[in-house]
């Protein structure tokens, strides 16, 4: 993540000397890594502040610095885990557009549930749109031992979904993890059926999906910005995943998103094993920069 991004900054750093070329060079490197250029601004000002008033001068105490202001933006959500119903299912609504890795995601959660609390868990194939992803979704609940629930390429996403919940309350499962079909934020009718897989969720459970978890790569750079507030709109999401981030010099227009919308990260997927998805944790994300 952020593979080599500072290295500019720690040469400039090692000239002793905090200059205007110094912070043109930090300012290049975080809109390199996709920050939102007002945050990249604000996180600028601080650090000018902060050097100018506790007189910092050395290269580690700046960096110190400045890793602790960008894990502060995401602070207030340091806590925020998963949402689990007092009563089951729970139930996770899983969206996003084509190939951000959805469906991995979805298996990865699901053994993380298994594996870490033992619990029992159904998968809902609910992207009937793609053939593939059926069969994706099927072969990692073979492969982690999960229940399935899905039906033949092009029929009734929603209902799939009515049916998986349905069945969770009969055999006893406490986590339901629905798919949906990839779907472009900018197509308002693709949007608007979105809103009816929600709906028929809420009818199934009685009440709201207990998270909606819109699944984000981390290459998609400020794009990733107007796909979660497109999604908030028709789907109201609650949590982020962000995939992909095992050595790409992206990520930082999380910082922008979570400005923005504060919507919650809960997760980031680093690799393609099915353990390769970890808890969002401010301070290592922040540190990573720096590797």
């Amino acid at each position: 993540m952020f593979k080599r991004l500072m290295e500019r900054v720690d040469r400039m750093l090692g000239r002793g000397v905090i200059d205007e070329e110094f912070y043109e060079e930090l300012e290049e490197a975080l809109l390199q890594a996709d920050t939102h250029i007002n945050v990249v601004g604000e996180i600028l000002d601080q650090l000018r502040q902060t050097i100018r008033d506790e007189k910092v001068i050395s290269p580690e105490a700046i960096k110190e610095r400045l890793q602790r202001f960008i894990a502060d933006r995401f602070r207030v959500q340091d806590e925020a885990g998963l949402a689990v119903a007092d009563e089951g299912p729970t139930v996770y609504l899983f969206v996003g557009v084509n190939g951000v890795g959805k469906t991995t995601t979805i298996a990865k959660l699901a053994y993380l549930l298994k594996t870490k609390y033992q619990a029992k868990v159904l998968l809902a194939a609910g992207d009937t749109f793609r053939a593939a992803a059926i069969e994706q979704l099927d072969t990692w609940a073979q492969r982690i031992g999960c229940d399935i629930v899905k039906s033949q390429p092009g029929s009734d996403s929603a209902t799939v979904l009515f049916d998986a919940i349905t069945a969770a309350k009969a055999r006893g499962a406490e986590f339901v993890l629905c798919d949906t079909a990839g779907r472009q934020h900018s197509k308002a009718n693709l949007m608007a059926e979105l809103e009816k897989v929600r709906k028929v969720t809420q009818k199934a459970l009685g009440h709201d999906p207990d998270e909606v978890l819109l699944i984000l790569d981390a290459n998609t750079g400020q794009n990733a910005i107007r796909q979660a507030e497109e999604f908030t709109k028709a789907a109201g999401i609650t949590g982020l995943i962000l995939t992909k981030l095992d050595g790409t010099a992206k990520g930082g227009a999380l910082i922008g998103i979570n400005e923005r919308l504060r919507i919650p990260i809960k997760f980031i997927g680093v690799g393609e094993k099915v353990t390769d998805l970890k808890d969002f944790i401010p301070d290592q994300f922040a540190a990573q920069i720096f590797d």
